[in-house]
């Protein structure tokens, strides 16, 4: 089992890094917009992800924007089958988003695994489903739906990644 997505490379803070009262403790992943870290929230005493724009964009001023438009967009959606937000912001030249931490795989990493049950692959469809139009609804489009963007949580429950392309 593992937490949210990617893998890991070279990523830029280290265990013990602070931005804001979130104490990174270690690496999760990377991807193309972002390197992802578990954390802890001091404030709230709980583990969160923090997903912080890669060095190579933080003086990129249309990667900036998409990544803050990312955040907003997805805040502005509360709905089960969609990854929350809980913060934003900025310190000394990294932005960042703090998002819920999710413990489980990608619907990449499970189909590799073996083939899924159909009465299982109907609920998956179905919780797609339901927070694809909790977006739409607020006139949000994912526009990057793959596999690599759906997260199955330990409980069984479908969650909606990456919307930095919406």
């Amino acid at each position: 089992m593992r937490a949210l997505i990617g893998s890991t490379g070279n990523m830029a803070l280290s265990s013990g890094e602070r931005l804001g009262p979130y104490e990174v403790l270690s690496p999760l992943g990377a991807g193309g917009m972002g390197e992802v870290y578990r954390a802890k929230d001091t404030r709230l005493d709980r583990e969160v992800a923090i997903k912080v724009l890669p060095e190579r964009l933080a003086n990129d001023a249309d990667a900036l924007a998409r990544f803050e438009r990312e955040a907003k967009a997805v805040a502005a959606l509360s709905h089960p089958n969609i990854l929350a937000i809980h913060d934003v912001g900025h310190e000394r030249g990294t932005s960042f988003v703090v998002t819920e931490l999710l413990e489980g795989e990608t619907l990449r990493e499970r189909l590799r695994r073996s083939a899924i049950p159909w009465r299982k692959a109907v609920e998956i469809g179905i919780e797609i489903a339901e927070g694809l139009s909790a977006a739409h609804s607020k006139g949000v489009i994912h526009r990057d739906l793959k596999p690599e963007n759906l997260f199955i949580t330990v409980a069984g429950h479908m969650k909606i990644l990456d919307f930095g392309l919406a």
